[in-house]
């Protein structure tokens, strides 16, 4: 019986293309403002964290080579999330999800499914993508937000932790992503998986994992409400 769906961000209810091509530009277009902002105490706290590994570097010169990369640093992480939240709070971004995912998120949370992320972005980025949705705020059908801080997506004990903290047996839980390597160590963590195969991401089939195209279907394959 599967009590709560523990679900991927990107590639699973979001398209790739949003991250990559709408926000991450967006955060490197303000940044060199944003780096300006002494008044703003986690700006001042990511510039002095920058220096302490790069001492004498340009913090923005810094932050664009970690963005050229793909680095998950934390101060970059921070400043990509101020600059985010800014831009969700003016309307300037909107997440656009799947449009399969609103209905059946809903549809889960009303029949009385618990509902959590577990995304490598940060759980501030995760609020504020599920706040502001072309669909509206969706945040409180969730009862868990989940990041890198409970340890890597790839680390099976990383799923031992997030069942222990919702309170679940890991076979209560079924783990949504579009990433193989993901779905096999929340599989050896005793949790019941399924792949989202979204053409519009590439996603490559996994043969380890059951497969869905819509969340819709992820419905009919585990016998959840719809």
């Amino acid at each position: 019986m599967i009590r709560l769906v523990l679900l991927d961000i990107e590639g699973t209810t979001l398209p790739i293309s949003f991250v990559r091509d709408v926000m991450f530009p967006y955060a490197a277009k303000a940044l060199p403002e944003l780096l300006t902002r002494q008044d703003n105490p986690k700006v001042v706290e990511a510039i002095a964290d920058i220096a302490a590994t790069h001492p004498g570097e340009s913090p923005l010169s810094v932050c664009e080579s970690w963005m050229a990369k793909d680095e998950k640093a934390a101060p970059l992480k921070s400043l990509q999330g101020i600059a985010w939240k800014s831009g969700f709070d003016d309307g300037a971004l909107k997440a656009d999800l799947y449009p399969d995912v609103p209905p059946a998120l809903r549809s889960w949370h009303d029949a009385g499914l618990k509902l959590a992320v577990y995304s490598s972005g940060s759980v501030q980025a995760q609020k504020l993508l599920y706040g502001h949705t072309a669909q509206g705020d969706l945040t409180p059908l969730f009862s868990g937000f989940f990041d890198l801080s409970t340890g890597g997506k790839k680390d099976s004990q990383s799923y031992a932790r997030i069942a222990e903290s919702m309170d679940l047996p890991p076979a209560e839980i079924l783990f949504l992503s579009d990433i193989g390597a993901e779905l096999d160590a929340a599989s050896q963590a005793g949790l019941q998986v399924c792949q989202l195969v979204r053409p519009q991401d590439g996603t490559i089939a996994h043969d380890g994992a059951p497969q869905a195209a819509t969340l819709e279907d992820v419905s009919s394959l585990f016998s959840l409400p719809s």
